[in-house]
């Protein structure tokens, strides 16, 4: 029956639907994309994102989006994207069209690989393995759908061309990037994902013109173009919100920033709609308007490209109208000058930071380098991640796996694991590590 479902849409093709192990359901009511997303809906990764930091530290109140919240914003934005696009583009017809579901599970799926402690985490687990082939939010999510994502079989949940192509914002390996022995900083996926990149494109190789780093990073499927522009939506509006609510972003800092940046804050531009949103107490109203306007500034374009003769997905571009791009990019410049780089949060960065390098200390002394501390051989792990740790031969690959452990913790078990490891009057025989 499926195949029925996704044969109503022409714009997918078996190349889309194909899955790594090139397994086929069998008489499942579901499309192939609906099966993606179930299967990422019940995964212990997708529920640790509410205990994840977006842009405050998750638990400190109620209101504050966590990396799920944010990504169930992004899901509805995007999904909304597509109905808006098939609504106005020629291009797209009742039988041809970017399938929601599809786009649905990409934005739900898009920060599942990032750690604890918001983006400072994901710069401290970079630093940390930049002698193991570096982490990286984006191949941590890759690596989850791939391969740990089932934890009992340690496997990954198997997924269609067209979901993993969509998650992959970043196309340049690690190597490519570490230039003259300078690790990069992010925007890579992990050497060792080389072939789920091949397999992603059908093995075609890069035009000569997409050079690793930025220009081959453009190179996108519809859907992942769709992603991204959702979670820009999501990051400049909804995250302004919180930043007011919290006391942040306030009148005063605004027309500061914006003297300081020469913005205007006249009547009728963003920062004037801004401030006069938050006189009124009307902040989530002004971001939910705009969200509208964001959403219907997308249109479709065609293209040609390397990829174009084989997919759909790489025949259209998404273009956004300038003013509400260059909109977007200043509310972002806004909250991450007044709001993400205030000596407030860079505190809470440093100490999530100064944890996450302390775990990773003790971690890499006894599983990575295999040494005894303090000539005992402490059993910290839980059993299950232990053996499979001390199994493997390649450093890099007990690096990778120690790696996978913090990176999959939420804010508040790496606090407790940090506790009850170096805080003597914290924790009891009877508490749960994870």
């Amino acid at each position: 029956m499926f195949r029925l479902r996704a044969e109503m849409n022409s714009f997918y093709n078996a190349f889309d639907h194909e899955r790594l192990s090139n397994w086929e359901a069998s008489g499942d009511f579901r499309t192939p994309f609906q099966m993606d997303r179930d299967r990422v809906l019940h995964t212990p990764a997708f529920r640790r994102m509410q205990s994840k930091t977006q842009v405050f530290w998750s638990g400190e109140y109620d209101f504050y989006r966590t990396r799920l919240t944010h990504s169930l914003e992004v899901a509805q934005i995007g999904r909304s994207i597509c109905h808006w696009l098939k609504q106005d583009s020629e291009l797209l017809r009742d039988d041809h069209f970017i399938d929601p579901e599809l786009v649905e599970v990409i934005c739900l799926s898009h920060d599942l690989g990032h750690p604890p402690f918001g983006h400072a985490g994901e710069r401290s687990l970079n630093f940390l393995m930049k002698d193991y082939g570096g982490f990286e939010g984006n191949a941590q999510t890759l690596r989850l759908l791939t391969e740990r994502i089932f934890s009992v079989k340690r496997s990954g949940m198997d997924p269609t061309r067209a979901f993993l192509d969509g998650v992959l914002k970043y196309k340049t390996l690690w190597s490519e990037l570490n230039k003259q022995g300078e690790a990069p900083e992010n925007h890579f996926i992990y050497d060792s994902q080389a072939a789920y990149l091949d397999w992603a494109i059908g093995g075609n190789d890069f035009p000569v013109e997409y050079t690793p780093g930025d220009e081959r990073d453009k190179f996108k499927s519809i859907e992942c173009q769709v992603m991204d522009w959702a979670d820009d939506t999501a990051y400049s509006l909804n995250d302004l919100a919180d930043s007011v609510r919290a006391g942040f972003l306030s009148i005063h800092r605004i027309e500061q920033w914006a003297e300081k940046t020469g913005n205007s804050c006249g009547e009728g531009s963003p920062l004037g709609d801004l401030i006069k949103a938050i006189r009124g107490n009307r902040v989530e109203p002004f971001a939910g308007k705009r969200i509208g306007k964001y959403i219907q500034s997308a249109r479709l374009v065609e293209d040609t490209n390397c990829m174009s003769a084989l997919t759909n997905r790489y025949r259209y571009r998404l273009e956004v109208d300038a003013d509400i791009r260059a909109e977007s990019e200043v509310f972002k410049k806004l909250a991450f000058q007044v709001v993400f780089l205030s000596p407030e949060l860079k505190q809470l960065e440093h100490k999530g930071n100064f944890m996450l390098e302390r775990l990773w200390e003790v971690l890499k002394t006894r599983y990575i380098d295999g040494l005894s501390i303090g000539g005992q051989n402490f059993q910290i792990l839980p059993k299950d991640d232990a053996e499979e740790i001390e199994a493997q031969d390649d450093v890099n690959e007990r690096a990778r796996l120690v790696c996978d452990f913090l990176a999959g913790m939420t804010d508040s078990s790496a606090v407790r694991l940090y506790k009850r490891l170096f805080i003597p009057d914290f924790g009891s025989i009877g508490d749960l590590v994870g």
